[in-house]
């Protein structure tokens, strides 16, 4: 097989066992070899994304609930350690999604 080959099957076995992270970092590989991606390989890259980036917003929607009970209790303390964690699934958000 060739470096392509190796990273799309790569990619098919990250697909199975979910680690989306790895899809990602493999199909921005494959992306960039300068060559058009097969309909197959657009799907993987897609399927990558979506669940990288449906994870990060689940947690945005969880944490946003979390926030809102938070606010009507005035819980002040909580508030603080809600908004820095926010940061830190923002800031995996758009890591995930740079250099594209």
């Amino acid at each position: 097989m060739d470096d392509g080959e190796d990273l799309v099957y790569q990619v098919k076995l990250a697909e199975q066992a979910e680690p989306y992270e790895k899809m990602v970092e493999s199909m921005k590989k494959v992306a960039g070899m300068d060559v058009e991606l097969t309909v197959e390989e657009r799907n993987l890259l897609s399927v990558a994304y979506k669940n990288v980036i449906g994870a990060r917003r689940a947690s945005w929607r969880i944490i946003s609930s979390i926030e809102q009970k938070e606010e009507n209790k005035g819980g002040e303390d909580k508030l603080k350690m809600i908004s820095e964690y926010w940061q830190v699934v923002d800031t995996e958000m758009w890591k995930t999604t740079e250099n594209w």
